[in-house]
């Protein structure tokens, strides 16, 4: 056995809620250079003429950080971290925390078990209402992430995390900080069907047919088969949302334009750009989370069993 063993009373709302967001947060904090990553080779290629000349190129998960520390120092796969943070406690916590409670709500009454559909469903509505809470945070992350400083020259556009949300309100109005909130609905949608379905079955199927206790190493296999699976699936989107965010104003008519335009100019293997850094982030990212979720749940359980006992 590895780890906390589960608590006799299932976790609440709010345990989950919390212990989603808080373990969201340290998955982040230990994968954010590969989302960087990820972003960065998800935008090379556009705006092929202005940029070449400026910009560095970036081949693989590893050589875009390593050329990243060389060009514009150790800290930036680092940038939008705040933004990032900010983002998992707000959609994680929703998302994730909210999943059980939602599936159980579409669930008819006297059904032992959940069907697919109903599963799907669950994870297309908490996805929705992160997305909906959480949008201006994936904004400012991406812009931070897409920006490139190749000195102490260069101009930076936000002095901070709280200055971007101001300044991308005041020139591009409120929509600027909802600007993709489709696309990043649609990606969300498809990522919290994957993820969480995916890791809700394959936990289930594990328990069910006694091939691992409700522990570490079931929790592992199926927080990885997960990650690969969102990964192979939200990829296109993940592309397109994450263009047409960094765009300037008028670059793209709409998500569906910046969709077209990427399948013309790039061609149609252009939706899986950063498709290593995503399965890496995504996969490593599913393993942590769900991992310290699980312990998260079971000691925010213990704690509150404590302090509701009388002795």
């Amino acid at each position: 056995m590895v780890g906390l063993k589960p608590s006799e009373v299932p976790p609440t709302t709010a345990v989950k809620f919390l212990g989603a967001g808080t373990a969201a947060c340290f998955a982040d904090l230990l994968t954010f250079p590969l989302d960087t990553a990820k972003v960065r080779l998800q935008i090379q290629g556009e705006n092929q003429a202005t940029q070449a000349a400026q910009r560095p190129q970036y081949r693989g998960v590893l050589g875009t950080i390593l050329t990243m520390v060389r060009t514009e120092g150790p800290r930036s796969p680092y940038n939008g971290l705040v933004a990032g943070l900010h983002r998992q406690m707000s959609f994680a916590s929703i998302r994730i925390g909210l999943y059980d409670s939602v599936k159980q709500f579409y669930t008819p009454k006297g059904s032992d078990h959940s069907s697919i559909t109903t599963r799907i469903l669950a994870g297309c509505t908490t996805g929705a209402m992160a997305v909906s809470c959480a949008q201006p945070t994936d904004v400012v992350k991406i812009r931070f992430q897409a920006s490139i400083h190749l000195g102490a020259g260069s101009n930076r556009k936000y002095s901070g995390t709280m200055d971007a949300y101001r300044t991308i309100a005041r020139e591009e109005g409120v929509r600027g900080l909802w600007k993709g909130t489709w696309p990043n609905i649609t990606r969300n949608a498809i990522v919290n069907c994957a993820e969480m379905v995916t890791y809700d079955i394959i936990k289930e199927k594990l328990l069910d047919y006694h091939l691992l206790t409700d522990n570490f190493p079931c929790h592992f296999i199926s927080a990885f088969g997960a990650g690969f699976c969102t990964t192979v699936v939200a990829s296109p989107v993940d592309v397109v949302k994450t263009r047409y965010m960094n765009s300037p104003p008028g670059q793209y008519r709409s998500p569906l334009d910046c969709m077209l335009k990427l399948l013309i100019h790039e061609g149609p293997t252009a939706f899986y750009k950063g498709f290593t850094p995503s399965f890496l982030r995504l996969g490593t990212w599913n393993v942590v989370m769900f991992v310290t979720y699980e312990q998260l749940k079971r000691a925010l359980m213990k704690v509150q069993m404590l302090r509701e006992s009388p002795f």
